[in-house]
């Protein structure tokens, strides 16, 4: 039985997540894979959808509805794999009390904005170095966690076709590991 895998979309949801398709390429045939758009777990439905409209929106009680409403949806643990503000979401949600196998956040800078961690041994937090909100080293040592910094790599690092495979492969390696 595959291992199961949810994926959070990045602030813009599906509406310009085109390269979330090559994830479910390398990983629908290793997991069974839930997708969310976090605009609609936030339920946000904005006039003008403008990168600055849709932060604000969250920032303003997005994150927190968007946590309660995937914290209800997920009843066993899983796996997840979060973008930017999913990531937030995704750890909120844990914190709120929903089971967790593992979190693989991505560019999760709204993070650095947080005082405790998930109760789950396997977070995986991954950032450019060039990206200027992700959290500062004493944040990482205070929550004793380790991140990935990819160098040369800016917010969106998690779009880059050539760090889609390397996420892949590091989740990949989790589940072949468990079946040999």
């Amino acid at each position: 039985m595959a291992e199961k895998l949810i994926v959070l979309s990045d602030m813009w949801g599906v509406k310009k997540g085109l390269w979330i398709t090559s994830y479910f390429g390398y990983l629908q045939q290793y997991y069974d894979i839930e997708f969310y758009d976090i605009q609609q777990l936030a339920n946000l439905e904005l006039p003008v959808n403008t990168g600055e409209n849709i932060h604000k929106a969250f920032v303003e009680g997005g994150l927190e509805t968007a946590a309660a409403h995937l914290k209800s949806k997920v009843k066993e643990a899983k796996h997840i794999l979060a973008f930017s503000a999913g990531g937030t979401i995704a750890w909120k949600a844990a914190l709120l009390g929903m089971p967790l196998k593992s979190l693989t956040a991505i560019s999760a800078t709204r993070l650095r904005f947080e005082n405790e961690r998930p109760l789950c041994k396997a977070v995986n937090l991954v950032y450019g170095d060039l990206d200027k909100y992700k959290p500062k080293a004493d944040w990482f040592k205070t929550l004793k966690l380790e991140p990935t910094i990819i160098q040369n790599f800016g917010h969106e690092l998690y779009s880059d076709e050539k760090y889609i495979s390397e996420i892949c492969m590091e989740l990949l390696n989790k589940v072949t590991k468990k079946a040999v």
